[in-house]
C-alpha cells in the first residue's frame, strides 16, 4: 500500500477529544472543510469513534435527525446531499475485487468518501485526508494527516485551548 502523495501545503495535527460533544464537533468542523472528491480514510481500533465521525459529518450535511446506519454488513451506505456521500466500513472486505464489485474507487473521483479500515483498500487514494482514532484515558486522540490549510486552521482554532 502506497503513502498518499500530500503537498507541503497540507498539515498534520494531534487533537485531544475529551468526549463524545468535542469528538462530534471535530467531525462537524471538518464536514465544513469537506466536499466532493474528498476522501476521508477513518483508521483505528475497534470503538475508537470511526463511525461516529462519519455519522457526525453525514449528519452536518444531511441534518441531525438523519439515520445513519453502520454499513458494517452492507459495507456501503450512501447519501444524497448537495454531493454524493459514501460511507464505507471495509472491516469485512476479505479480497480486493470485492471493492471494484462496491464501486468505491470510482466514487473516489466524485463523492464525498469516508472510509473505515483503509488498510484493506489495495493502495491509498492519493490527496485522502488520513484521520487515526485512539483510546486516551476517557477520550480519544485524533491524529489528522493531509489537512488542507483551512482546515487545519479551523481545527486550531477550535481546539487550541
Amino acid at each position: 500500500m502506497s503513502l498518499p502523495n500530500r503537498t507541503p501545503a497540507q498539515q498534520d495535527l494531534q487533537i485531544f477529544l475529551p468526549d463524545e460533544a468535542r469528538a462530534t464537533r471535530f467531525a462537524q468542523i471538518c464536514a465544513d472543510h469537506l466536499g466532493a472528491g474528498d476522501t476521508v480514510l477513518l483508521s483505528g481500533p475497534v470503538g475508537a469513534g470511526k463511525s461516529h465521525f462519519a455519522r457526525a459529518v453525514i449528519r452536518a450535511h444531511l441534518g441531525e435527525e438523519t439515520e445513519v446506519p453502520s454499513p458494517s454488513f452492507t459495507l456501503v451506505q450512501c447519501y444524497d446531499a448537495a454531493f454524493e456521500i459514501w460511507h464505507a466500513d471495509l472491516y469485512r472486505l476479505s479480497h480486493s475485487f470485492e471493492l471494484a464489485e462496491l464501486g468505491l474507487e470510482e466514487a473516489m473521483g466524485t463523492a464525498l468518501c469516508l472510509i473505515e479500515w483503509p488498510d484493506r483498500l489495495p493502495q491509498t487514494p492519493q490527496r485522502a485526508i488520513s484521520i487515526s482514532l485512539a483510546m486516551a484515558g476517557e477520550g480519544r486522540m485524533a491524529h489528522l494527516s493531509g489537512a488542507s490549510p483551512a482546515l487545519a486552521g479551523a481545527l486550531q482554532s477550535a481546539f487550541s485551548s
